[in-house]
């Protein structure tokens, strides 16, 4: 699965909860050496969405406090 098909088809929470589980693996050990490096590499990509939803989430977060605040210095 590429990045780009991760990002368009996981929301935040799928990715959160997949992530979890692959550090989850990791952490418990008993995988070969390219079960582990496939598992670090599928957590540094559900990583990346996490991160793009949550700047996403930010971004729209400070979008509406500027328009609050705009609001307000334009009614007083």
């Amino acid at each position: 699965m590429t990045s780009k098909v991760t990002e368009e088809t996981l929301g935040y929470e799928q990715a959160r909860d997949e992530l979890i589980e692959v550090v989850r693996r990791l952490e418990a050990g008993g995988t070969t050496l390219e079960e582990s490096l496939a598992l670090w590499e599928r957590g540094e990509e559900l990583a990346k969405v996490c991160r793009r939803w949550l700047d996403g989430a930010r971004a729209r977060l400070d979008a509406a406090l500027a328009e609050e605040e705009a609001e307000e210095e334009g009614g007083e």
